[in-house]
């Protein structure tokens, strides 16, 4: 089995080449991937398949618009919709291997199609979709309570901000939150404006932990501050599905991204690095 390591701002990934879809990827594997200590660590596993050779029928029906499906799993091997840095890594790698040209193209993922720029180096840009304001929201972190908003990316968000910095929560274990509202678990993300359209961020990721970054977690904050600040000029409203616009900063732990609401639809750019590749012995697959 080939890997390929890469990240986004520190949100590390194995991609596993898989074009046909012929592996056999279980959950008890993909933990044991993502293994920092007795595995090759990561955050999560892209597989890179064909989309019509995905196996999952929503994702196949999308084969005729996008050659490619980011098949994403969690650190604990459960499988999630969407990654926003792993859009980013993934198309870096599709590019890097010749499996992709270097231009615009749509990549399939359980979120929907996202459609990437991206150059031969350099930064990628991956338009994420719409963002959906679900309306309020309350995590908490020992026992401190902290109001937020409900963001869906075609994966849950619950962005809350805060008066302090972001580096003094305990993010050890994970935040609290309302399981009635997400039934599904939800990545939590805490943010603080620093600046004009500028903010501090650190998350909580369902399935993963701390994480030193979240691409479409980064997009939710944009979206929640954004509302936070918006004037009632009726420039913004969510009933109605019209969405903030503007640039927006956001610095996390593992580096600096920057998100774009355009009124219609997000865009997320930021750099995509491919670290090593190598081969997984058979051995200490056979061993599991």
């Amino acid at each position: 089995m080939r890997f390929i390591k890469g990240h986004g701002t520190e949100n590390d990934f194995v991609i596993l080449p898989d074009a046909d879809g012929h592996l056999d990827l279980t959950p008890e594997l993909v933990a044991r991937i993502c293994d920092r200590r007795a595995g090759i660590g990561a955050d999560g596993v892209l597989r890179a398949v064909r989309t019509k050779a995905a196996g999952e029928t929503g994702v196949e029906a999308l084969a005729g618009s996008a050659e490619w499906f980011m098949d994403y799993r969690n650190s604990d091997g459960s499988v999630a919709e969407m990654c926003g840095n792993g859009v980013r890594v993934f198309a870096r790698y599709l590019v890097d291997a010749g499996l992709a040209a270097p231009g615009e193209w749509d990549l399939a993922t359980r979120g929907g199609l996202r459609r990437v720029t991206l150059g031969e180096t350099g930064d990628v840009n991956a338009d994420m979709g719409p963002p959906v304001f679900q309306g309020a929201g309350e995590a908490s972190v020992d026992g401190r309570p902290y109001a937020g908003k409900r963001v869906s990316m075609g994966n849950p968000h619950l962005a809350c901000r805060i008066d302090g910095p972001v580096a003094a929560l305990d993010l050890t274990r994970a935040p609290d939150f309302d399981p009635a509202a997400f039934p599904e678990g939800v990545n939590v993300e805490f943010f603080r404006p620093v600046g004009e359209r500028h903010l501090e961020m650190r998350v909580y990721e369902r399935g993963s932990g701390e994480t030193r970054s979240c691409g479409t977690g980064t997009v939710a904050v944009a979206v929640a501050a954004a509302i936070g600040s918006a004037a009632p000029d009726g420039a913004y409203d969510p009933a109605g599905g019209r969405l903030p616009r503007g640039a927006w900063t956001v610095d996390v732990p593992g580096g600096r991204l920057t998100v774009t609401l355009d009124g219609e639809t997000s865009y997320l750019k930021g750099p995509a690095v491919l670290v090593a590749e190598g081969e997984i012995r058979p051995e200490w697959l056979q061993a599991r």
